[in-house]
């Protein structure tokens, strides 16, 4: 193989597939990039095992052919060389190592066969649709905060991907059983009769990095065990998490008819303020809601008390219920509008949080006792 390359587009590639390369690995061949040279193009592809980049920049091939290098290390090299520098790749037919020249650098990396590396990408994909990298982005962005972490429930470590077929919708949905988020847009074309699946929470992170600042559509196309996400020359293949999704309609609640309307960033701030002195772990703070104020109030025995007043219009009798401080600002993060509105029912129940101005978002949070 011997390829010359232009140094910013080999670079841009390189850190999109290196990221999902772990830095110790037990199976030498996956901490190697894959370079195979065609026609014009150098395709990499990276992997964990779990998920897979594959991403074609253009280059002048003089001789095709396919190698693997340690992909932290060629990253690294090409990101410490001058913008602008051309690179040339070269790697013997039956070569252990591949030479890379670049002005009066020259490096040469130990390489690994590359019939060895694995490939996820293979089978077959039977449902596809296409849908914009906005629409996607935005079902990822309004739900991914509350994906759990408890890896025992390894079944809430992702986002639960899933049509609606009452009301044509896809619907996202994350929970780690204290907070709940759903997002959902129309159903594109073609996802008609897909499987609900769960996306693992790595993937989520690897597309909003890879697909955000892409204006036109995202492909996606589902096997039983797989996912793929392509754009141009960008291709994400990721494993599903294989498990059930929990009944989560089941938590959310029908009947909550006390409205409390507040001003977002007023009550996020003052959320943040009062949340200082809160115990770390618990964070709880408590809301007093009444006429037409809220008072949040932390009590911690160990370091003191904290409160603040925040206005409101609030029709409903008084109510006191208290959440988790850091959860109550991830909700409010999410907010498109200045105001943000909680459907309570009582202290003891789950309470909604809806933005006015995106009705279809849904939040649903836990109370905490204070």
């Amino acid at each position: 193989m011997r390829v010359t390359i232009e140094r910013s587009a080999f670079l841009k590639a390189l850190t999109h597939v290196q990221s999902v390369v772990e830095r110790r690995n037990t199976i030498p061949i996956l901490s190697n990039v894959l370079l195979q040279a065609a026609q014009g193009r150098l395709k990499l592809t990276a992997t964990d095992l779990d998920i897979e980049i594959v991403e074609s920049v253009p280059a002048d091939v003089s001789r095709g052919g396919a190698a693997t290098v340690p992909a932290h290390m060629l990253y690294d090299i090409v990101r410490k060389l001058p913008d602008g520098a051309q690179l040339e790749l070269e790697h013997a037919k039956d070569g252990q190592r591949m030479s890379i020249f670049a002005g009066r650098s020259r490096f040469s990396l130990q390489a690994l066969p590359h019939e060895d590396f694995p490939d996820l990408a293979a089978g077959d994909f039977p449902n596809s649709f296409a849908v914009t990298a906005v629409d996607l982005l935005g079902l990822i962005e309004k739900t991914r905060f509350a994906i759990s972490s408890e890896e025992t429930r390894y079944y809430l470590n992702g986002i639960y991907l899933h049509e609606v077929p009452a009301g044509g919708l896809l619907r996202a949905v994350a929970t780690d059983g204290h907070r709940l988020a759903q997002a959902q847009i129309v159903r594109p074309e073609g996802a008609k009769g897909m499987a609900g699946v769960i996306v693992p929470r790595k993937t989520v992170l690897e597309v909003v990095k890879l697909f955000e600042g892409i204006d036109g559509a995202v492909d996606v196309a589902l096997s039983a065990a797989k996912i793929r996400f392509s754009a141009g020359d960008l291709v994400l293949t990721s494993k599903l998490i294989d498990g059930t999704f929990p009944d989560y309609e089941r938590v959310i609640p029908r009947n909550n008819d006390k409205t409390l309307t507040l001003d977002t960033a007023s009550f996020a701030a003052a959320v943040d303020r009062v949340s200082t002195i809160s115990m770390e772990k618990s964070r709880a703070v408590k809301l007093q809601i009444g006429g037409n104020k809220v008072v949040l109030a932390v009590n911690n025995p160990d370091s003191g008390s904290a409160e603040e007043e925040v206005v409101c219009d609030y029709g409903a009798g008084p109510i006191d219920i208290g959440f988790n401080a850091r959860y109550l600002m991830d909700v409010a993060g999410q907010m498109k509008s200045d105001k943000m509105e909680f459907h309570l029912a009582d202290s003891g129940s789950p309470t909604i949080i809806r933005d006015p101005a995106d009705e279809q978002a849904l939040y649903v949070l836990m109370p905490m006792r204070v």
